[in-house]
């Protein structure tokens, strides 16, 4: 599973980060390593230098063999908290997305 962390111009990434995120990425879609093929991460601020309410965006996009990518967004007042965000609703999209391929 190939991660890659993608930042705007107003969000610093550095290798901590990229570390953090890469490893949260790894632990929270496990169950789901033998399926996916690549993960690729957006993080932004949407407000540039001011202040905002919600201004952090998360955008991650996964991509699984034979499929067409998945993705989902999450908005928060901390980049952290809209990759947390971000991370929990793949976990669900992809727990419900997997299980409908098995059912069939």
């Amino acid at each position: 599973m190939k991660i890659q962390i993608n930042t705007d111009k107003n969000v610093e990434g550095h290798e901590r980060l990229e570390s953090y995120f890469s490893s949260e990425l790894e632990k929270g879609l496990s169950r789901f390593e033998d399926k996916i093929t690549r993960l690729e991460v957006h993080l932004g601020d949407e407000n540039s230098d001011k202040s905002g309410i919600n201004d952090k965006r998360c955008l991650i996009e996964v991509r699984a063999a034979n499929m067409q990518p998945i993705v989902v967004t999450n908005h928060a007042d901390t980049t952290e908290k809209a990759f947390q965000g971000s991370l929990e609703k793949m976990k669900k999209v992809l727990g419900t997305t997997f299980d409908k391929m098995k059912a069939h």
